[in-house]
């Protein structure tokens, strides 16, 4: 497989990538888009920064393209929705530049309180003008941090440890994790009221645009100082000249900009305002961290199928993996399974997790369940990125559920498809440590392995069935495997489920068909 380093990284994380059996690497950094165009249909994966934009006429041209690597947390360079689409899965960096961001968050708000760039620069004019300059100390001064994430958090820890009061507001996080952090949770319209630095670590949202406007400075106290070294566009610009010039805030210190690198404009020229270059995530450990960070993820993925950090799909450690891989399998191949009996008007689907399974992440075994579903009935398939996005776009709801309580199976996963035409019911499990079993189909209790070319047949519980399949495949010289039997009752309704070892041709499903006491039968192939 082949990868792409598109921008400027670290030697080490290229070496990874050249350590890496089974990967060939070329550093070609620069490229104009209509250049990386020419040459991306022959990578499997592109690692990037911030410099190169993977747009929508790119991704058309990726034919192989499987991974996007961004060594770093932003992904606005990035067009996620059409690489989804695609299937093409987009990893970032978060934990690789975290604690420099924090630290770049601290140091900005340490240099507006005491004036340190301003006073730099008179000093360099040969002045000397010490009262002019008069800061302020940040002790049992009220630290606002918008949002809670991990650099959210290591800015609170460094802020307690100012000695500050730390307010925080995140609508994703607990009760329980803000208790130990020592921070107290607040509402924003509270961080607004009550702080005297304020600082973002949110990411760039419909939200979260502007989130720091006009209305939002009309609430603060007067002297607030104002930090985002987040992303650009969550305080606006324009709204925080006029705070400035209304004596709202007394200062601002930004590394993010609506535009990069920002165009002259007179809040960049304010003398209360600390400019940086997009400096978050600007040091040498940093810079090592994240091309490390993003290699060994590329890598993971592509030969592994590991996935970390993902965007747009749910990521799985290695250690996860190895305990959740059969129940993915197992997943996929019972949303297969009832995909090829014919789904029609499918309008909802049901996933229940009971036993061990309910305590686990169980975030990658929903993707599976959809990609198992809607490969089969797709011309261009579907895959764990793309397939959450296809039962969203068909309006096809999905509801899921968890319980501890199991009789019979250590762990057990249910699936409920309902149609125009009624419900499809299918229960399955992991036998030892990766033997799947399909345990139930409908009203009927079984121990099936789902595995290969299938028959699935519903019949009449009479004498013969079983007999007259047997020897219509006979004859046609096609091997049966394994058989299933079930039934609902003696007399009744009846499966069977028969396992050969080749494609059944439609002339023998049609004989098959014709047989006595058929009801329906279905070939599935896994």
């Amino acid at each position: 497989m082949k990868v792409l380093v598109a921008d400027n990284m670290s030697e080490k994380g290229i070496d990874i990538f050249r350590g890496a059996k089974g990967i060939t690497v070329d550093v070609n950094t620069g490229l104009k888009p209509e250049e990386l165009i020419k040459i991306i249909g022959e990578y499997d994966g592109v690692a990037i920064r911030s410099a190169t934009k993977i747009t929508a006429d790119i991704i058309a041209a990726a034919k192989k393209l499987k991974v996007v690597g961004r060594a770093g947390i932003g992904v606005d360079n990035v067009d996620i929705a059409e690489a989804s689409k695609k299937g093409i899965v987009v990893m970032n960096t978060p934990g690789g530049n975290t604690i420099t961001t924090a630290e770049h968050s601290i140091a900005m708000m340490l240099s507006l309180s005491r004036n340190i760039p301003q006073a730099t620069a008179s000093m360099r004019e040969g002045k000397w003008e010490k009262k002019k300059f008069i800061g302020k100390e940040v002790f049992n001064k009220t630290l606002g941090i918008i949002g809670l994430g991990n650099i959210g958090r290591i800015v609170a820890s460094r802020g307690i440890g100012l000695k500050m009061r730390v307010i925080a507001s995140d609508p994703f996080i607990s009760q329980e994790a803000v208790d130990k952090l020592g921070v107290e949770l607040v509402s924003n319209d509270e961080i607004f009221k009550q702080s005297d630095f304020i600082t973002v670590h949110t990411p760039k949202t419909e939200e979260t645009t502007s989130l720091l406007c006009r209305k939002a400075f009309k609430k603060m106290k007067k002297g607030v100082f104002i930090i985002n070294c987040a992303r650009g566009g969550i305080v606006n610009e324009e709204d925080l000249l006029w705070a400035i010039e209304e004596g709202i805030v007394a200062g601002a210190a930004l590394d993010v900009y609506v535009k990069e690198p920002p165009e002259p404009s007179p809040l960049l020229n304010n003398e209360k305002v600390i400019l940086t270059p997009h400096l978050g995530a600007s040091t040498e450990e940093a810079q090592v961290n994240v091309a490390v960070l993003v290699a060994e993820q590329i890598v993971d993925y592509l030969l592994k199928g590991v996935v970390r950090n993902a965007i747009n799909m749910p990521s799985v450690s290695p250690e996860d993996l190895t305990v959740l891989k059969p129940y993915i399998e197992l997943s996929e191949v019972m949303g297969s399974f009832i995909s090829q009996l014919g789904l029609p008007g499918l309008k909802e689907i049901e996933i229940e997790y009971r036993g061990e399974i309910s305590t686990m992440d169980v975030r990658p075994l929903k993707v599976a369940v959809l990609k198992g579903i809607f490969d089969p009935i797709l011309e261009e398939g579907a895959n764990y990125v793309n397939a959450p996005i296809i039962a969203d776009e068909r309006g096809i709801k999905v509801v899921e559920s968890k319980s501890e309580k199991v009789e019979g199976f250590t762990s057990l996963l249910g699936l409920k498809a309902k149609t125009n035409e009624g419900d499809i019911t299918i229960s399955g499990t992991i036998f030892g440590s990766d033997n799947p079993r399909i345990v139930k189909l409908d009203s009927f209790d079984l121990e099936a392995v789902p595995d290969g070319n299938m028959l699935v047949i519903k019949n009449l519980d009479k004498p013969g069935v079983v007999g007259g399949v047997g020897g219509v495949l006979g004859e046609a010289g096609i091997n049966i495997a394994r058989m299933h039997l079930g039934r609902d009752k003696e007399g009744g309704n009846a499966l069977i489920i028969i396992s050969v070892d080749q494609d059944v041709p439609p002339d023998v499903m049609k004989t098959l068909t014709d047989l006595p006491n058929m009801v329906t039968i279905k070939q599935v192939k896994l």
